[in-house]
């Protein structure tokens, strides 16, 4: 794997390259890094050359002081393919990652060749009500409030959202989102939600025009795809068994299963 920091959309960002052929990014969520990804991008390389960026203020990547809206998050894929020289690549997001990957699909779809969402909810959009507003939206949404209760203890918070996955990720994660500016840079994804629901409203008056393949997880589940489907023109759904939340930490082979035929066909899918 090769590690770059690049200059995309008026902000640093870090990102891990591997592998040759058609590219895919993989946007990782909350509280995670593109170290989520590791075992994916080990069984992608072979066939395709993966990007995977920490997203803005994350990680490696600069914190940056605002740009957490997904018209910016999404301008931010786009300039990483710029900067790497593709044309267009299949984008790949879950958790908080799998909003901007629908943006980017949504807003430049001659550079979003295949879509994947997962373990996530797009904006406001009808078709998953049955699915409520986690407590944490709140607390992580007040403007300078989590970060300064949480300053010093944060591993055993992040600990409670990362329970279930191995220690090695576990570590990685908590060090990534360890000091106040780095929980700040977190937070700003849930600060953001208000106008990112406007925004999602005025892009889903659009259809989704990209092949898109929904994966459901044990926390969000099938509630995702119950929000695409009124507006996809090419929509498949999947589950993956006996997983949680985080897909490519806990079933990474079974996520690869759906993953590569999806990515390499050519052939029209059909609406589930």
């Amino acid at each position: 794997m090769e590690h770059r920091q690049v200059q995309v959309n008026g902000t640093e960002l870090h990102v891990v390259l591997a592998g040759d052929g058609p590219p895919v990014v993989l946007l990782h969520g909350w509280p995670h890094t593109w170290f989520l990804w590791r075992e994916v991008i080990a069984g992608l390389a072979p066939a395709h050359r993966v990007i995977a960026p920490d997203l803005r203020g994350v990680g490696g990547s600069a914190r940056a002081a605002g740009g957490y809206d997904l018209h910016t998050l999404s301008g931010d894929v786009i300039g990483l393919l710029d900067v790497l020289g593709e044309e267009q690549a299949a984008v790949v997001g879950i958790d908080a990652g799998a909003p901007v990957a629908w943006m980017s699909a949504m807003r430049h779809g001659a550079r979003v060749s295949r879509l994947v969402v997962m373990e996530a909810l797009i904006g406001e959009l009808p078709g998953a009500e049955e699915f409520g507003r986690p407590w944490w939206f709140g607390f992580h949404g007040v403007p300078g409030l989590a970060e300064t209760v949480l300053e010093g203890r944060e591993q055993p918070y992040l600990d409670w959202f990362l329970r279930g996955i191995g220690d090695r990720a576990r570590h990685e994660f908590v060090a990534a989102y360890t000091g106040r500016e780095a929980l700040r840079c977190g937070f700003e994804y849930y600060r953001a939600m208000p106008r990112n629901a406007e925004q999602v409203a005025a892009a889903a008056r659009r259809r989704l025009t990209t092949p898109t393949l929904a994966i459901a997880g044990g926390a969000v589940g099938t509630a995702l795809h119950g929000q695409l489907l009124p507006i996809a023109d090419d929509l498949r759904c999947v589950v993956v068994p006996d997983c949680g939340h985080l897909i490519p930490e806990e079933q990474p082979e079974a996520l690869l299963g759906h993953l590569l035929p999806f990515l390499s066909t050519d052939e029209e899918g059909c609406q589930t």
